[in-house]
């Protein structure tokens, strides 16, 4: 019982302490609250408070603010990292397609070239691709996707679009070997061009060279003649270019003057050839192959085996 009215007591006298504390402290609060809406009395001290509590702050958030800055820097450095090998793969894979539109672009300027040509040649003309070249340094052979059944024959003369290239050498059925002008084993009627000079270009083993070796010292020739064909031997078509004088020696002691010449088609640059049909041959043994798409030219084929340009000798040069 004792226990009992002390705690009443207690109770008694604490509650009625408490109520007035908290009723008290309402109306300060509320006091304060009217006080600094109409004159804004307090707005030093809540400046002076946030300046002082500032610091505390600062040091409560630097553990969140450390984490999110390595969590951001982390994913930051990973995106990075991820772009760069993204966008280097997009670089490799655009330089890859430019390459190949720069090759489709080039070989799209050849066979424009190669028509545009195809259109100035009167005999019929049928274009044909290098298969392979040949791996000897002293033979100057190709391989082209053409042979008989296309009406090719031996000592068929070849051509680009600047010039002449070579002649057929071996036709097979569906591939022939074409020898260049620069084999060292060649040699081409020519004639200069300017006054008709008529003469022999032999190969030298270069792409780059052609000699012209049965010129004698008062021969009327000069560096920058056009060399064309002659028509003579029968192989080649006579008007087509063959070279430009490069060079010519006189030497008073020799009977023949030193004379080189450059072709005038890139011998070791071909991609693509054109065959030629002279239009001034009509007798054949076979009928010739139809006509497909890539050919040019309304002449008629033929399988016939002209006499070939190679090794004429000195007879035609003294001509």
């Amino acid at each position: 019982m004792a226990s009992a009215n002390s705690n009443s007591q207690f109770g008694t006298s604490f509650s009625p302490a408490l109520g007035f504390r908290f009723l008290l402290l309402a109306v300060l609060s509320i006091l304060l609250l009217v006080i600094d809406n109409r004159e804004n009395h307090l707005d030093a001290v809540r400046k002076t408070i946030g300046a002082a509590v500032y610091p505390l702050r600062i040091v409560v958030d630097a553990p969140v603010s450390a984490w999110r800055w390595l969590d951001e820097t982390t994913d930051s450095r990973s995106q990075l990292q991820l772009d760069k090998s993204r966008l280097s793969t997009e670089r490799l894979l655009t330089q890859a397609k430019l390459q190949r539109y720069a090759a489709l672009e080039a070989e799209n300027a050849r066979l424009r070239t190669m028509l545009e040509a195809t259109a100035r040649v009167r005999e019929r003309v049928r274009v044909a691709e290098i298969m392979s070249v040949s791996s000897d340094p002293f033979r100057h052979v190709l391989v082209i996707d053409k042979g008989t059944r296309d009406n090719v024959y031996d000592g068929q003369a070849v051509i680009d679009a600047e010039g002449i290239i070579g002649q057929i050498i071996e036709a097979g059925v569906l591939s022939s070997q074409a020898m260049l002008i620069s084999d060292p084993g060649h040699d081409l009627p020519v004639e200069v061009n300017r006054n008709g000079l008529r003469t022999i270009a032999r190969g030298t083993g270069e792409f780059d060279r052609l000699d012209l070796p049965f010129l004698p010292n008062n021969a009327d020739i000069e560096p920058g003649d056009l060399l064309v064909t002659s028509g003579r031997g029968g192989a080649f078509p006579a008007g087509y270019p063959v070279a430009i004088v490069e060079s010519v020696t006189r030497i008073p002691q020799e009977p023949f003057a030193a004379v080189t010449a450059t072709p005038a088609a890139a011998l070791n640059q071909v991609r693509e050839v054109m065959l030629i049909w002279p239009s001034d041959l009509h007798d054949q043994d076979v009928e010739p192959a139809a006509e497909s798409e890539d050919d040019v030219g309304t002449e008629d084929a033929v399988d016939a085996g002209a006499e070939s340009g190679t090794d004429t000798g000195e007879d035609e040069a003294n001509e």
